[in-house]
């Protein structure tokens, strides 16, 4: 398999190429940074004639490198290969949350620890020294690293392969590679495995080998994995649909008659948040311009994981179309909720009731606004009216689609609803414009 350009992520890394910024790489574990990192953005660098000792790769996960989990250590390292102040030097360090906090050695009797951020601010003061760094913990790696960086980091976020950068790597017949996608999702290993045997054994080995023993190990879970096991498979059967910590907590007490607390179970689905395995999807109430505190939704990062985790019986293609929409709207660098229109009727005795539409998706970049549904099809008119009853009710001028499953020709229908076929939506970003 040719290499796989991830063209968007190049593109971020290129426009953000020596802004006095700490360039910091976060997503989960396998999904492509080292790769994005140490062979595509360093082709790119050598490619405009960047010398091979410009450029300082340090793999932190590597057994041969672990005296620089040691910050001193590190940083006394890429300054001994830093020195002609007449070159730009990029470094590439590779899961940075390896690096360990220490004591100051130089100050006794004073609560003064040393980690990678100090190391590296300090290389951040010289001019001619450009950091990248990737990390797969976003609560080390996100909002609190960056506010650690002192306004000086920059997220990028990395996400498994997106259906169009999977096509166009896909070495099988085409009409193939949308079945083979939803079901095996889009982390690059993935698609060098060529039987069924070997895909699931690969996905199912990264729950237990690495996924949940990162999870294990970050956390401390000493004595509950069987329950982090259940939430996990919970939330695997439940995508697309609205849940919370209390009824999870509720289905273990009835049906497993295990006593689990609200709190247990939502600090549990925060740790597969902050592994980057599931994103959380808060409601918005679109009329009311307010968020919704509960319930939500939770969709996987890649669903070929999801998949595996339930052995591949559970493969309702509504769900996982709808969970492939949103990573795609995620890695289209949009904000996406779930959207509530509420509206008042009267029923059959004349009596005023209040109730609540869903609408899938509110996509929001700066000014501009998509309201999507995901549907199977609209081929039967009553289906059609059920799935744009709720877009029909919300008032405003901001663009309204539904994406289905069939090839279609993209179509409008009397309110300006656009419908556009699942293919074409992920292969084409102007397909939300038509």
């Amino acid at each position: 398999m040719d290499m796989i350009e991830r063209k968007k992520y190049l593109e971020r890394l290129i426009a953000r190429k020596e802004n006095g910024l700490v360039k910091v790489i976060t997503g989960i574990r396998r999904c492509g940074k080292s790769y994005l990192l140490f062979n595509i953005y360093k082709s790119y660098l050598k490619s405009i004639g960047v010398e091979d000792d410009q450029i300082i790769c340090l793999a932190l996960d590597d057994d041969e490198n672990i005296q620089y989990r040691n910050p001193l250590e590190l940083g006394k390292y890429i300054r001994s290969l830093t020195t002609d102040e007449s070159k730009t030097y990029y470094v590439f360090l590779d899961e940075i949350q390896k690096v360990v906090t220490i004591q100051n050695p130089y100050i006794q009797g004073v609560e003064d620890k040393i980690g990678f951020v100090d190391v590296v601010l300090g290389l951040m003061k010289h001019d001619n020294i450009d950091v990248y760094v990737t990390g797969s913990n976003s609560k080390m790696l996100s909002s609190d690293i960056l506010t650690e960086f002192r306004g000086r980091g920059d997220e990028i976020r990395v996400n498994p392969l997106s259906f169009e950068e999977f096509y166009h790597a896909y070495e099988g017949d085409k009409r193939d590679a949308w079945q083979e996608y939803y079901t095996y999702g889009g982390l690059p290993l993935v698609m060098m495995k060529k039987s069924h045997e070997e895909k699931a054994k690969y996905l199912q080995s990264l729950f237990d080998k690495i996924y949940l023993g990162d999870i294990i190990e970050r956390n401390k879970i000493l004595h509950d994995k069987s329950v982090l096991d259940d939430i996990l498979n919970i939330i695997s059967s439940s995508v697309g649909s609205l849940t919370n910590a209390g009824k999870i907590a509720r289905t273990f007490r009835s049906e497993r008659q295990v006593n689990i607390s609200d709190e247990t179970v939502s600090r549990y689905l925060e740790f597969f948040v902050d592994a980057f395995m599931i994103y959380k999807a808060d409601r918005y109430d679109v009329k009311g311009r307010k968020y919704i505190g509960s319930p939500l939704k939770y969709y996987f990062s890649d669903v070929g994981l999801r998949n595996a985790r339930l052995n591949f019986r559970q493969q309702e293609e509504n769900h996982i179309m709808e969970n492939i929409i949103y990573n795609e709207l995620l890695c289209r660098e949009f904000n996406v909720d779930v959207g509530v229109v509420e509206y008042c009727y009267k029923d059959e005795q004349k009596k005023s009731k209040r109730t609540q539409l869903e609408i899938d998706f509110v996509a929001n970049k700066g000014s501009r606004r998509y309201y999507i549904q995901s549907a199977l099809t609209v081929a039967d008119e009553e289906k059609r009216a059920q799935e744009v009853n709720s877009l029909n009710r919300v008032g405003d001028s901001f663009k309204k689609i539904v994406v289905v499953k069939d090839n279609i020709i993209p179509w409008h229908d009397e309110n300006g609803i656009l419908y556009v076929g699942i293919e074409k939506f992920l292969l084409n970003e102007t397909a939300m414009e038509l």
